[in-house]
């Protein structure tokens, strides 16, 4: 006889404000044990020393964290200017410092290279993989690597603040993959007077925004109490980048068994990828191709 699952069969979305301290991983954790979920998952790491969205999935929308890994997000931090550290944030060792502090024309003229499609080397102290082993287990060993540059899409970088000499605070939207640190890193080595990110803040990523998210000890507070379903958002809102369809009847249940099915679509072209709903929810993921959806996800919700 199987073993039954440990967990509640419960499905759907939660904003979490993450306050400085506590990793990505164990902010997870707390969640899924608060709600007694079977399954969670994030979409998108925030360093332990950084605060703002944290977009946590349970159930079946863990099926839909792909989607919004890959959406544009949010960062608005602090970059302390005359210093470099080995994990380019305050938390690493100091390796250069510079006497140099740019003015505010110069920072924002630099700003300009950091925009469109450009080219990043991730820090030494991240989960990139090199030679299959995460690069911060090497550099913990004292190991200096190349890490290979790789694509970002940054959509905008911006000044807002400039508090001191010592300090500027940005803004930047970006797509999937970027360093906030390596933005300061390579800022820094542009201006000529080295630079590190002192504060991180995410304040949107894809349709969550930071003013939505309820905090960590929100949830402890309310851990175990069906008051605590009132912060649980619907799974359809990690589609929200893709198009809808709306299967019909004997479309709906043909793809819940992981078949083509028949869908009613508007604004959605041959081998579009989009997402099928049946009375308001999520059915499936998969491609319209004549008339059809083609599924490669499968929402097992019992909706």
């Amino acid at each position: 006889m199987a073993r039954k699952r440990k967990g509640r069969d419960i499905s759907g979305w939660v904003v979490i404000d993450k306050p400085a301290g506590p990793t990505s991983t164990a902010v997870v954790n707390k969640v899924r044990w608060a709600f007694g979920a079977r399954k969670a998952g994030h979409a998108g790491t925030l360093d332990p020393d950084a605060t703002g969205v944290l977009a946590i999935a349970l159930g079946e929308a863990t099926k839909t964290v792909p989607f919004i890994t890959d959406a544009m997000k949010a960062y608005v931090f602090t970059v302390r200017l005359g210093i470099s550290t080995n994990t380019d944030d305050a938390e690493g060792e100091v390796i250069a410092t510079s006497d140099l502090r740019p003015d505010d024309a110069a920072i924002k003229e630099a700003l300009h290279r950091f925009v469109g499609d450009i080219e990043q080397v991730p820090p030494q102290f991240s989960a990139v993989k090199i030679d299959g082993e995460r690069a911060y287990k090497r550099a913990r060993d004292g190991e200096k690597m190349e890490i290979p540059a790789r694509p970002l899409f940054v959509e905008s970088l911006i000044m807002l603040d400039r508090p001191d000499p010592d300090h500027a605070t940005l803004e930047m939207v970006c797509g999937k993959g970027g360093y906030v640190r390596s933005i300061a890193r390579d800022l820094g080595n542009v201006l000529g007077c080295k630079g590190h990110v002192r504060e991180l803040r995410r304040t949107w990523s894809g349709p969550f925004d930071v003013e939505n998210a309820v905090t960590l000890a929100q949830i402890e507070e309310l851990a175990k109490s069906p008051d605590l379903d009132a912060f649980l958002g619907p799974l359809e809102m990690g589609l929200q980048e893709l198009p809808e369809v709306t299967a019909s009847g004997e479309g709906a249940v043909k793809l819940r068994n992981g078949n083509p099915g028949m869908v009613f679509a508007k604004d959605v072209e041959y081998g579009d990828e989009c997402w099928a709903s049946y009375n308001g929810h999520a059915v499936a993921v998969g491609t319209f191709k004549s008339g059809e959806l083609h599924p490669s996800r499968v929402f097992n919700t019992g909706e």
